[in-house]
């Protein structure tokens, strides 16, 4: 396979292309890895597929059956065998439950029990789907009892990597009064600005005392 121009190995196409831009016979022969002395991983890829007839065949081959195609040892049939099982676990696994923000009751039952006690204050970011499921909830920074710095570059990091269509903004207050503080509201309009340069709203700001909780939204901060 070294013969073959760049663009034609399964590697380096997988590399500058991605996954679903190769064909079976390519994504076979990237688990190979190698060939034999005579041929390339994509011919023994090739021929695998062409004597069992088909992916779903190759994919129930034993290690011996792996084994009849010149070029295919026993650590290559095992790197198949384990590639197709975890296939088959993932298509086995069920459909993921997330939670859904409809209002900052939502978000206080979700995050209270992690924030209530904390002696430092957290701040955390939930990253929303377009349905307001929550895809993931990132912890941003971490402070001291009055003050956790936050800088716009740390919360929209994640939000453009997976893709959130808005954010909810979460921190605790240590001393269990939930109340925000001017440089809470300060920060919000901040991030707000943010993203709107990014299109990424935010979708409300949530403070987190003693069992009870505070968003800026329905105190009438400005998100937009």
């Amino acid at each position: 396979m070294k013969d073959l121009p760049a663009e034609l190995r399964p590697r380096e196409r997988l590399l500058t292309e991605g996954p679903a831009a190769l064909g079976v016979a390519e994504l076979v022969a990237v688990l190979l890895r190698t060939g034999s002395r005579r041929r390339s991983a994509l011919e023994v890829a090739t021929e695998l597929l062409c004597r069992h007839g088909s992916l779903e065949r190759l994919a129930a081959a034993s290690p011996a059956e792996l084994g009849r195609t010149p070029g295919m040892g026993q650590v290559k049939a095992l790197n198949l065998l384990a590639a197709f099982e975890l296939g088959r676990r993932l298509r086995a696994l069920p459909p993921t439950v997330r939670p859904t923000i409809r209002a900052p009751a939502d978000v206080a039952a979700l995050i209270m029990g992690d924030l209530r006690f904390r002696e430092t204050e957290h701040f955390w970011v939930l990253l929303l789907n377009t349905k307001n499921e929550v895809l993931d909830r990132i912890e941003v920074s971490a402070g001291g009892l009055a003050s956790s710095p936050v800088h716009p570059r740390e919360v929209f990091k994640a939000a453009v990597r997976r893709g959130a269509a808005g954010l909810v903004l979460v921190h605790n207050h240590p001393s269990g009064d939930p109340t925000p503080s001017r440089a809470d509201v300060a920060l919000t309009v901040r991030l707000g600005r943010a993203g709107r340069v990014l299109g990424i709203p935010i979708i409300d700001h949530v403070v987190i005392g003693d069992g009870r909780y505070t968003s800026l939204r329905e105190q009438g901060v400005a998100f937009d």
